[in-house]
């Protein structure tokens, strides 16, 4: 009964969960339970999750603009700051339609900017990408991945990106698997928090998204791709060890 009653408690904080966190979940509460029988506990209990699918293109790719080869896909991240991916989807309110801009570090999965707004424009991807720049400060050799909307492409978001010194790369046409880990945020946000939410307007929105964003995805989600842990806490992780790593390298500056 304690054990389900911690599923029940980590299914009411994270209505998304599927059986394989709530395990990870609950061993990090100090709970000795394996996945096969937290999977029959919340069948028995219909707390398994069901998905639903929808689909709406936010990127224009028809223009004119120069567009970049894919520098991404040959890469493995093994640091912050080495792979940056970008992506924009739309959020259906009461009476209207909002949009939001992203960029994720796809080494931690960290959103590290982000921008709401009424209008498709450039100036909302600019607004995410001036948040991650000042946030990390990137040193020169960024890699930035994107789709070849136009909002990627324009005269204004290149320009930004060579002033930093970064490498610009863009999706193959029609192919939206070039940007999956920008995708998965995309979808994880929609079934977690606005298919889960009725904002009243766009300020709401902007509260209720920015919230979900720093406090839950950041800070408390476990990715199954990070060990089963949040973004924050594995960027801690990897930045301990690399200076641990440092610390045992010898001197040799008298050789």
């Amino acid at each position: 009964m304690q054990v389900r009653d911690q599923i029940q408690r980590i299914a009411l904080e994270f209505p998304s969960y599927g059986y394989r966190r709530i395990t990870a979940e609950l061993q990090r509460r100090n709970w000795k339970v394996n996945h096969k029988r937290v999977l029959r506990m919340m069948r028995e209990d219909n707390l398994l999750c069901l998905r639903r699918k929808c689909f709406l293109v936010t990127s224009d790719s028809r223009h004119v603009l120069p567009v970049y080869p894919n520098v991404a896909q040959a890469m493995t991240p093994e640091a912050v700051n080495q792979l940056w991916v970008a992506d924009i989807t739309y959020i259906r309110l009461r009476v209207e339609f909002v949009y939001l801009a992203v960029i994720l570090d796809a080494y931690s999965r960290r959103v590290i900017g982000w921008a709401l707004g009424r209008r498709l424009e450039a100036e909302l991807a600019l607004s995410a990408l001036r948040m991650a720049l000042g946030e990390r400060r990137p040193r020169p050799g960024l890699v930035h991945h994107s789709d070849r909307g136009v909002q990627y492409a324009c005269r204004a978001y290149t320009d930004l990106l060579q002033q930093h010194e970064a490498v610009i790369s863009m999706s193959r046409r029609g192919n939206p698997y070039d940007n999956a880990l920008a995708e998965a945020f995309m979808k994880t946000l929609k079934y977690e928090e606005v298919y889960r939410s009725d904002y009243r307007d766009a300020a709401d929105a902007y509260a209720c998204i920015g919230e979900f964003i720093e406090s839950v995805y950041n800070a408390k989600r476990l990715h199954s791709a990070l060990g089963y842990r949040p973004p924050t806490e594995f960027e801690r992780l990897a930045d301990r060890q690399q200076n641990s790593n440092s610390s045992q390298r010898p001197n040799l500056g008298g050789c």
